[in-house]
């Protein structure tokens, strides 16, 4: 049926005409109903009659449908589309789900999801996340069922499994990982906590001295990473559990979790003591000793002074700009030198210029102190021995040149010597590097290229520190610290992954540039005429379209939604 509208004379008709065909096939229309002169349908006669149709047939009436349209507020959705597709890809969720079941009455795995991305979108305390939800939409989570008491919850859920997750996290990470040859890295760095209240004999907050300087309350935190970045395993410890005794049971951890044939550990010079060197070389891996790459504290040097000697005095005494490397033989392993000139150079002529400034001040004392004792007068206090001989030294601490610039505090008068022989070693060790290894096959260069790898794990605490904000911890319990480690240590598997991808397609972006671009990609909702709704994305940019396809995961969809 249709509406025809018909003239008669000077006025027009409107009809309802049904269209048919007749016996012998032929099309016919036949008129239903005259609905009325033309000029009174526009008068309004027939509205009760549309609206009628129009409520019979579920749509707005011809009064809802003159109301505003309106527009729910925008929520972000490519970042959190994007991690999800990663987690779902490395298969977090089907192993966590695995491990988290419970007799309770969320998804545990749900809310590990939400409290992971949100340390890398937005990070934000747990009743943050709430707040963060009301802006950012994460696919398969109904944002209604987030409450703070079941974060909370999950954090305890996952401590409660502990072992099932480390070993779920192991199971997944295993095929990332090279399983004849592991060059792994471990270092150790401090977080800062919150609070003064003591809990019990397992009260992981401690006083200690913190990597970013001075004495804080805090917890250590150890990670091991592969040499392409992938952290795949971290350690809790009490914030003044010491370096050295942290390295053995992390390693074994390890090596018993991930059943590699061969592990290189690379680690950092304060978790080198000679015990830890007589115990490393009696763990094993399969049938073979672990072996490692060390670095020598600078404080040991002094124990390779002949070495040194000889080493420097034939290679970098009139050396140019070119690194050079050195390899001699130490308590059954190799010692490993390299020099860079450059460094050299540099240590040295800022060292001379403190010594240089600090002989200046010392000579401005003996002068002021020498004119006081013949009568003369000057300006403000009057100096004494003692009180110069303090403040000088704790000039030349400050500058850490006291093994070099020598006082004896229990003198009756001021005075000092400059240590040429300290101050001839310390040239010697400018700009060189003394690692010990126990891998035979690896040429010089090769070992120190190796450990200057390690410099990227520490990028990955800068990134924890900074973009995921694991500190400072507000948690007081042990197990809810442990759990937020975990959350965090879980938010930098995923960044890695997504730096590993973006550097195997040579891609400019960082993962937290690619992370804020995707966030750009948007689900808007509107109401129309008060009763019918639309939502829809945002359209991708042609950077967003080339950053999916980068990181080969499937670009968002309002229709998967």
């Amino acid at each position: 049926m249709f509406v025809k509208v018909t003239t008669s004379g000077p006025r027009r008709y409107v009809k309802l005409v049904e269209a048919f065909r007749d016996e012998a096939g032929t099309p016919r229309q036949r008129v239903v109903a005259t609905l009325g002169r033309l000029e009174n349908i526009e008068a309004g006669e027939a509205n009760a009659l549309l609206n009628g149709l129009l409520r019979v047939s579920g749509n707005p009436t011809l009064d809802e449908g003159t109301g505003e349209t309106e527009f729910a507020p925008a929520r972000s959705i490519g970042d959190t589309w994007l991690l999800t597709s990663l987690w779902k890809e490395l298969g977090f969720d089907s192993a966590f789900r695995r491990v988290l079941r419970s007799k309770r009455s969320f998804d545990a795995e749900h809310l590990l999801r939400v409290m992971v991305f949100n340390r890398l979108c937005d990070p934000e305390s747990k009743l943050g996340i709430l707040r963060w939800l009301e802006g950012a939409l994460v696919p398969e989570i109904d944002e209604a069922t987030v409450t703070h008491q079941h974060l909370l919850r999950t954090m305890d859920t996952l401590c409660e499994c502990g072992d099932a997750v480390d070993a779920a996290m192991s199971e997944m990470l295993r095929p990332l990982i090279d399983q004849d040859l592991s060059m792994v890295f471990y270092d150790l760095t401090t977080i800062r906590t919150e609070g003064h209240s003591e809990q019990s004999a397992e009260e992981l907050r401690a006083y200690g001295a913190s990597k970013e300087g001075g004495i804080g309350r805090q917890v250590m935190l150890g990670v091991v990473q592969t040499a392409e970045g992938l952290p795949i395993h971290h350690e809790i410890f009490a914030g003044n559990t010491a370096e050295t005794t942290t390295l053995i049971p992390t390693i074994e951890t390890v090596i018993e979790r991930f059943g590699v044939q061969r592990i290189v550990l690379v680690a950092d010079r304060g978790l080198l003591s000679l015990d830890n060197l007589e115990s490393l070389s009696k763990i094993r891996v399969g049938d073979r000793p672990l072996e490692f790459i060390l670095a020598v504290p600078a404080r040991r040097y002094a124990d390779f002074d002949d070495l040194l000697q000889d080493f420097h005095r034939q290679h970098c005494q009139d050396a140019d700009d070119e690194e050079s490397f050195g390899e001699f033989a130490w308590q059954g392993h190799r010692l490993i030198v390299a020099h860079r000139p450059a460094v050299a150079r540099e240590l040295g002529e800022r060292r001379d210029q403190k010594i240089t400034a600090l002989t200046t001040e010392a000579d401005h004392y003996f002068e002021k102190l020498d004119g006081q004792d013949a009568g003369r007068k000057y300006r403000g206090r009057k100096l004494s021995d003692g009180g110069v001989m303090a403040r000088f030294y704790r000039d030349v601490s400050e500058e850490h040149l006291a093994h070099i610039i020598r006082m004896d505090l229990t003198a009756e008068t001021f005075n000092y010597t400059v240590d040429m022989r300290a101050l001839e070693r310390a040239r010697v060790i400018d700009g060189k590097l003394l690692l010990v290894t126990n891998v035979p096959e690896l040429e010089p260069e090769e070992v120190i290229r190796r450990y200057k790898a390690l410099s990227d794990i520490e990028q990955g605490f800068r990134v924890l520190k900074s973009e995921i904000e694991i500190a400072p911890v507000y948690h007081r319990l042990p197990d809810r610290i442990r759990a937020h480690a975990l959350i965090c240590f879980l938010a930098l598997v995923l960044y890695r992954v997504l730096r590993m991808r973006l550097k195997a397609r040579d891609h400019r972006m960082s993962p937290q540039q690619a992370l804020e671009v995707a966030s750009r990609i948007q689900y808007h909702q509107v109401l129309m005429h008060r009763r019918q709704t639309a939502s829809g994305l945002s359209k991708l940019s042609p950077e967003q379209h080339d950053l999916f396809e980068a990181i080969n995961l499937p670009k968002p969809a309002a229709k998967r939604l």
